[in-house]
């Protein structure tokens, strides 16, 4: 029997100066946060940096906003260790991957793409922040922690770290998949279960 995992993944990007950045920048991913769930139980987390190979100075705004640094990111990993990892996860089984928005598998392929890399995902993809968009009717897509928050929880961690979203991406996951479980299984009331309906019938056969 083939085994099932889903994994939860994070990545935080690269930016550009607002001025003076060349025109053929794109975003490479510099952070990634993974949790894997097999049978509901966490059984791996994994958290690095990636050392980006086209642009590998990062901009003062990317560090300010990520409150990341250039040391940390020039001692991570490389795009073709992260790749590795994850080609390692589709070995083991049948892997569905989600993420909150599309932005990190688009970012995930065109990394691969530039880097000559074949993309390691062939499995079950789900943007829970459409997900959870359908399931309450909202018009636009909700951000990360304003959901979790929504919800009247905390999320993991500290905002923009990629396992700790990852985390709070899962927990997320957990919580909508619950309430979709509880409606499926509220069946409407009948009269038969407000009142009994034996004792009725003695009443009227006195």
């Amino acid at each position: 029997m083939t085994e099932s995992y889903t994994i939860f993944i994070d990545f935080e990007f690269s930016m550009p100066q607002k001025k003076g950045m060349p025109k053929d920048f794109y975003p490479e991913i510099i952070e990634a946060g993974i949790v894997v769930v097999h049978n509901n139980e966490i059984i791996e987390q994994f958290s690095e940096y990636v050392r980006p190979k086209a642009f590998p100075i990062l901009t003062s705004r990317c560090m300010e906003f990520l409150s990341i640094t250039q040391d940390q990111v020039n001692a991570g990993i490389s795009l073709e260790e992260l790749v590795n990892r994850f080609n390692g996860y589709n070995e083991r089984g049948k892997c569905k991957v989600v993420t909150w928005g599309n932005m990190d598998m688009k970012v995930l392929r065109d990394n691969c793409r530039k880097a000559d890399l074949p993309f390691p995902f062939t499995g079950e993809f789900v943007d829970l922040s459409m997900e959870y968009k359908k399931f309450f009717g909202d018009q636009n897509q909700t951000g990360l922690w304003k959901a979790v928050r929504d919800y009247g929880k905390d999320g993991v961690g500290k905002h923009h770290r990629a396992l700790d979203d990852a985390l709070t991406t899962l927990h997320i996951y957990r919580l909508v998949e619950k309430d979709k479980q509880y409606l499926q299984n509220s069946a409407t009331t009948t009269i038969g279960d407000r009142i009994d309906l034996s004792q009725l019938l003695n009443k009227f056969a006195l």
